[in-house]
């Protein structure tokens, strides 16, 4: 076998993973929004559900051209849509996939992991404990080890999406992204940096990791608790994250369960879109902001693997509320 890929987030990266996963991805659509000067950036419609589809492409093809894919295949521990992701790129490119996944994620990520033919192993109730059994797995099998989020051909590819956004929205000055582990914010910061756009890294108040590290100025382990926590439940960012955040075109911004959920609920009746809540912070963001973000803004939708049914119910709850008024 041969060693593995250079790994180090920069522009450069992002481009030659552009270069690695076209083709491979579906490109953005973007729309309008109800506000002016405001495009949602429709990432959901990804193949898997989300953006991870970029990173987990990315990760193992840059692998494979390197010659550094064991016999043993891949493994990844994920809350859910990473694992998706990568089984979904462990099967184009016929590479064996284990995914640890907490025993508390979502059934439906669950059944479509299955789905894609990976072995899926539920451990545990967070996502560290997961994370724990996946390294113990990859020691034991030889197996290669992705990560959710912590990797900087990860991030590069999710950084691709950034480039993409542009090439729809010339002129784009802001761009509105949720923030779990950092990996999405990481390489969309990274790009975004390089063409002069501001970022706006949105996280639920009990879901703080990126704005917890910046208050501290390092990497913090923080609790997690939030409406958004089954994808945004990372009790920490990744060094890269917080290196990009620390730059002056990033604003980190906080929202509530109850703006998360709101959002989420307004989505649907204004626009029929229906994504899961990790996507929602980012345009609760845009809802609560005392002031417009930006002349030119895209506010990134970055996943729907969710059970629609809640949202059915959260509307019904809403509509029985404040129906008599």
């Amino acid at each position: 076998m041969h060693a593995a890929p250079a790994q180090q987030l920069d522009h450069a990266s992002v481009r030659a993973a552009a270069a690695r996963i076209a083709g491979a991805i579906r490109p953005v659509t973007v729309a309008p929004a109800a506000e002016a000067g405001v495009w949602y950036a429709l990432e959901y419609l990804q193949h898997t559900g989300s953006f991870k589809a970029r990173g987990a492409r990315n990760f193992l093809a840059a692998h494979h051209e390197a010659g550094a894919l064991p016999a043993a295949g891949v493994t990844i521990a994920s809350g859910g849509n990473a694992g998706l992701a990568c089984a979904w790129a462990a099967r184009a490119l016929s590479v064996p996939a284990t995914v640890f996944l907490p025993a508390n994620a979502p059934r439906v990520k669950v059944e479509r992991l299955r789905g894609y033919g990976s072995e899926v192993r539920l451990v545990g109730d967070r996502y560290a404990q997961a994370l724990a059994a996946c390294e113990e797995f990859a020691a034991e099998s030889g197996a290669l080890s992705s990560h959710a989020y912590d990797h900087p051909l990860i991030a590069a590819g999710a950084g691709t999406l950034l480039e993409e956004i542009r090439a729809a929205l010339p002129g784009l000055d802001t761009v509105v992204v949720a923030v779990g582990g950092g990996g999405l914010f990481a390489g969309v910061a990274t790009a975004a940096r390089e063409h002069g756009v501001r970022v706006v890294a949105v996280e639920p108040e009990n879901c703080r990791a990126l704005n917890a590290a910046l208050a501290a100025g390092r990497v913090v382990d923080v609790a997690v608790e939030s409406v958004a926590a089954d994808s945004l439940g990372a009790t920490r960012v990744s060094a890269d994250a917080l290196a990009a955040a620390q730059e002056k075109n990033v604003t980190s911004v906080l929202v509530s369960d109850t703006e998360i959920t709101a959002a989420r609920r307004a989505l649907w009746e204004e626009h029929r879109i229906v994504v899961e809540a990790g996507a929602a912070t980012a345009a609760a963001a845009l809802r609560t902001a005392p002031q417009p973000l930006g002349d030119r803004v895209a506010v990134i939708l970055c996943g729907a693997n969710t059970d629609p049914r809640d949202l059915v119910e959260q509307a019904e709850q809403h509509e029985t509320h404040h129906g008599s008024r």
